[in-house]
């Protein structure tokens, strides 16, 4: 079994490890907006560096948000694809620092 990294929690107690595109594309499908209004993706920390939310709209769609305090970044968006969302967050996160994850090693031949 791998060391695991980040984690994605919704309102209702579902609980993904190390979760994939199409484990996000299932959790916000999930969503409703009476008793599981969001999800939050974050690394298994104490104090998370980064985070990504999906949340239900009233008027409909999807409220994003990306924050990195490392790199500075924190943006809202909006959208009504769920696949759109799940691909997009996948390589926002793949693109993350993970205090446990072995570093990346350019070799050459």
């Amino acid at each position: 079994m791998g060391a695991r990294f980040c984690g994605a929690d919704s309102e209702n107690g579902d609980r993904i490890e190390d979760p994939s595109e199409d484990a996000l594309s299932m959790m916000i499908s999930d969503l409703n907006d009476s008793d599981n209004t969001f999800v939050v993706v974050q690394p298994d920390e104490d104090d998370p560096v980064w985070f990504v939310s999906v949340a239900v709209l009233d008027e409909g769609g999807y409220e994003v948000v990306r924050r990195d305090t490392t790199r500075n970044e924190h943006e809202v968006t909006t959208s009504t694809s769920i696949n759109d969302i799940a691909h997009d967050l996948t390589i926002w996160m793949a693109a993350r620092n993970y205090p446990e994850r072995p570093s990346r090693q350019n070799i050459d031949f």
